[in-house]
């Protein structure tokens, strides 16, 4: 298949998708090398293609239409990270990103659309497989969420169900 035939498949084979799509799983689908797929979003996002990489593979990023938008900020340790996302999950909220604001680079921004407990456990497991620290271990543990939620309802689901865990940082506690 030609590189321009490919990255139209490419592009589709996203725009269709209802979850993250590795750059693993598409390098196989279309019998290439995973740089070969990496070169291939990038050449698609200098186009103007709005992709996204995730933790656990390339989504387009859409605009979310009819949610509810928040963020949290929170603060907690490496054990209380899983918790924290499950948390958040479970109220309902999609977790979009994580950022932090590092006192040399300034913000840094993480891309995660976690929506499932699958979604966490993957997450987690991405962690332990390649030794890495999170985003958050740059500010001592504190960071913000960007959550996009079925109503407001479910996003103050969300804070209270953080506030009881000791993990949401209130404005008196900053």
């Amino acid at each position: 298949m030609e590189q321009t035939q490919r990255r139209k498949a490419l592009l589709r084979d996203l725009q269709q998708a209802d979850h993250p799509l590795s750059a693993s799983y598409l390098a196989s689908r279309y019998s290439v090398s995973r740089q070969v797929i990496v070169g291939d979003v990038a050449v698609l996002r200098a186009s103007g293609e709005n992709i996204t990489a995730t933790p656990r593979g390339y989504v387009m990023a859409v605009p979310v239409v009819g949610r509810y938008i928040g963020s949290v900020v929170c603060r907690h340790s490496m054990k209380g990270m899983r918790r924290e996302l499950e948390l958040l999950v479970d109220a309902g909220c999609t977790v979009l990103d994580v950022v932090v604001d590092h006192p040399v680079y300034g913000q840094l921004t993480g891309p995660l659309h976690i929506s499932t407990r699958k979604d966490v456990d993957q997450f987690m497991e991405k962690i332990t497989e390649n030794n890495t620290q999170p985003l958050f271990s740059l500010t001592d543990g504190t960071h913000v969420h960007t959550l996009s939620c079925p109503d407001p309802a479910s996003y103050h689901r969300a804070c209270a169900a953080l506030d009881e865990a000791g993990i949401l940082c209130r404005t008196e506690d900053s």
